[in-house]
């Protein structure tokens, strides 16, 4: 997967849209600053969430770090695979690491979100 077709959100979350469901996952960066994941709580799927809101909480060896949602929408798929590995965060964020599919409720969301090149400026500018 390439990241450069996702958008970004300024907690170090993903989002890449396929019609009106958005898969969600944490950056590279996201997951390099936690370190070794070792546990995953994955949201409800048909729970509703609010954009900017807690949808999962990671364990990493480090740190429990809330994973925000960049947009507002109903849970409709999970990535159970997490459960017994949630490692693969650390392996590939972008791909099989995703962590929940959101049926977004307003696309116009996705405008206040980042493109790569932004981003990449964004984690520049917070490492100053």
């Amino acid at each position: 997967m390439n990241p450069e077709e996702y958008k970004f959100h300024k907690e170090h979350t993903w989002v890449k849209l396929s019609k009106k469901k958005a898969l969600i996952g944490i950056t590279d960066y996201a997951q390099d600053a936690l370190g070794d994941i070792v546990y995953i709580d994955l949201p409800e799927i048909d729970a509703f969430v609010e954009a900017n809101t807690e949808i999962a909480e990671i364990e990493s060896t480090k740190a429990t770090s809330a994973v925000i949602s960049p947009v507002s929408g109903t849970i409709v798929e999970i990535n159970e695979k997490l459960i017994d590995n949630p490692e693969t965060i650390n392996e590939d964020p972008y791909g099989k690491g995703w962590i929940a599919v959101i049926k977004i409720k307003d696309t116009s969301e996705l405008e206040d979100l980042m493109d790569f090149d932004d981003y990449e400026v964004y984690l520049e500018e917070e490492a100053k």
